[in-house]
């Protein structure tokens, strides 16, 4: 397999043909981004911090989970994966 040929296998869109290597965010990723922000501008303990520090992982899940099987490329369900595993080693571990 030469270099260009893995990169496109690696990068190429299976449903447009075109290279993919990131896509404008979608709703998990922009609700994320508001979890995030409301998390670091709301007090500490309170109730509203609570939540957005639960919710804000379990969307970060369920976008990886997407990425994972819906995935465009390879390197689309890699990023998957890896966003899984930060997501939930802290559980395992």
């Amino acid at each position: 397999m030469t270099d260009r040929s893995f990169v496109r296998w690696w990068f190429e869109n299976r449903e447009t043909g075109e290279l993919t290597v990131a896509q404008c965010p979608n709703w998990p990723v922009f609700a994320i981004g508001v979890a995030t922000v409301t998390r670091r501008i709301v007090d500490d303990g309170s109730r509203i911090q609570a939540i957005t520090g639960f919710v804000g992982p379990l969307l970060w899940i369920y976008w990886a989970g997407d990425e994972l099987i819906r995935g465009v490329n390879p390197w689309r369900r890699v990023i998957g994966v890896l966003v899984l595993l930060w997501q939930v080693s802290p559980v395992v571990a």
